[in-house]
């Protein structure tokens, strides 16, 4: 079956084919994004969830990568404040690390190498004196606090694929692009639904390959071409265990192989805890921590902390692929986290762009620059518009507080629990989902009290979730929050209520 023509078809529904999509949406083309998993079912969801500069890339001196990522920083704070928010980052000084003076020049550099209008400058903490140092060994006596960003990284996902479906782009799950071929000046694509096995071909005038991980397979087997341009696979593993420490704050702890974890709040009791860095070759779907990398993060945790941990402690784990553009460095830690692109029109052929590398923090300028790259093939495309343009629910007019205090006083009978993780996941669209409720009992069938018919209706309507994990580890973490038996019975509803 053949479509009608569209402008752009992307393949790769992580944070750059979304925010890509919802760009060239925006500026009136055609869009269509394929994904065969879920959105962000690869390297969008396997995060540290951090909108930062990138404090250590300065010791690598990407001085303009950090620059931008600070610039991204505040942009995307105030594009989407539900989903994003400011945090506290504390980083103990060990005098057998980085000596001081590097920790506070470097920090002089990460507050004004970019405008800070909403988060506070870095500070020298007394750790033993402040609350900071609470739980932290004694012989830690002083520290430093900065400020950087906390984001629902997997919802950053779906908020730009709503975005673009708002202006006007398909979005689909769960199916394939099996190959694209060029035939009479544009791109002939063919897709495959995963459940259905329908085959469809879609005619485009450009090809955007946003496949992260998977980049150079699409480029070798869907498009079947070559590329000069490589990633390095790089697996990044973190574990959560119940709450380690009281506060808001996190930690950003120095280790003597040179390299940095995080210990972040989460989830309100639990701690989230890494990332590693591993050279990985084997298939992206199948990426699973190892037991060292396990090791590791709870051997520097023991290092710093009053309260040792062990194994027994996790409660989860996640890994995911870091498809970083390859400069050919052997040092994982120095790798660049920037981003290149590559056009392959020769003899002007209807274009392919392929995206190597990239980091959640500069997506949206990454879309921006990668529809400016194709701008001369669309002519009709109007200008840059999401720098000033808030995603899905960030409409918030005021503070989140204040946001937060009018939906309790709007909705007095919805758990304060479960309206502030509601409000702080859908911003405005709260109202879309609560919408003709009185009282609970409006909202239908109750998973173990965390979440409700309503919503879960809301996320496969509106929200393309296709199963109970779509659910609860990707549009929210309440797998986290509920049984094994909850989570059966969640993939049960789905099911039923997807065949109607």
């Amino acid at each position: 079956m053949t479509e009608t023509q569209i402008d752009l078809f992307i393949i790769g529904g992580g944070i750059n084919g979304a925010g890509i999509a919802a760009d060239a949406a925006g500026r009136g083309l055609s869009v269509m994004l394929c994904e065969s998993h879920d959105l962000a079912s690869g390297t969008s969801s396997a995060s540290s969830k951090l909108i930062h500069g990138g404090l250590r890339y300065l010791e690598q001196y990407e001085f303009k990568l950090v620059k931008k990522a600070l610039h991204e920083r505040e942009v995307l704070l105030s594009k989407a404040p539900h989903i994003i928010t400011p945090m506290e980052f504390v980083l103990p000084h060990d005098k057998h690390l980085r000596p001081a003076w590097m920790l506070r020049a470097g920090l002089f550099l990460y507050d004004n190498l970019a405008k800070r209008k909403t988060l506070p400058a870095s500070r020298k903490i007394n750790l033993e004196k402040d609350k900071e140092g609470a739980a932290l060994k004694p012989h830690f006596k002083v520290g430093f606090s900065y400020a950087d960003c906390w984001v629902n990284d997997a919802r950053l996902v779906v908020l730009n694929a709503k975005a673009a479906e708002d202006k006007g782009a398909v979005i689909l799950v769960r199916t394939a692009c099996i190959k694209a071929v060029r035939v009479d000046g544009a791109w002939e694509v063919t897709t495959k639904e995963r459940d259905s096995g329908i085959e469809k071909t879609i005619r485009a005038k450009a090809l955007v390959n946003a496949a992260g991980p998977w980049v150079g397979q699409v480029i070798s087997d869907v498009v079947e071409t070559k590329t000069k341009h490589h990633i390095k696979m790089v697996k990044g593993s973190h574990i959560v265990i119940p709450k380690l420490y009281d506060g808001d704050h996190a930690y950003i702890l120095q280790n003597a192989d040179g390299r940095i974890v995080f210990a972040i709040p989460y989830e309100s009791n639990f701690t989230l805890i890494g990332t590693t860095d591993m050279n990985y070759t084997a298939d992206p779907r199948n990426v699973s921590i190892h037991e060292s990398e396990k090791e590791y993060l709870c051997k520097i945790i023991g290092t710093y902390f009053n309260k040792s941990i062990t194994l027994d402690d996790i409660v989860w784990d996640y890994s995911g692929i870091r498809p970083l553009y390859d400069d050919e460095k052997d040092d994982l830690a120095k790798v660049t986290r920037d981003y290149r692109f590559e056009i392959e029109d020769h003899e002007g052929q209807a274009p392919l762009l392929s995206i190597f590398g990239g980091k959640i923090t500069t997506y949206r300028v990454l879309a921006e620059n990668a529809i400016s790259k194709l701008s001369r093939y669309f002519p009709q495309a109007t200008g840059e518009w999401t720098a000033t343009s808030p995603l899905p629910g960030g409409d918030i007019q005021g503070s989140l507080s204040d946001f937060l205090e009018s939906m309790s006083v709007k909705y007095p009978w919805l758990p304060r629990a479960m309206l502030d993780r509601m409000s702080f996941a859908y911003g405005t669209l709260i109202e879309k989902i609560l919408e003709g409720t009185e009282k609970l009992e409006d909202l239908g069938k109750s998973f173990e009290g965390v979440l409700t018919e309503k919503e879960a209706k809301y996320l496969v309507d509106f929200e393309w979730a296709r199963s109970a994990d779509d659910i609860l580890w990707r549009r929210s973490k309440l797998g986290l929050h509920t049984s094994k038996e909850t989570q059966a019975e969640l993939q049960d509803w789905v099911h039923h209520y997807l065949v109607g």
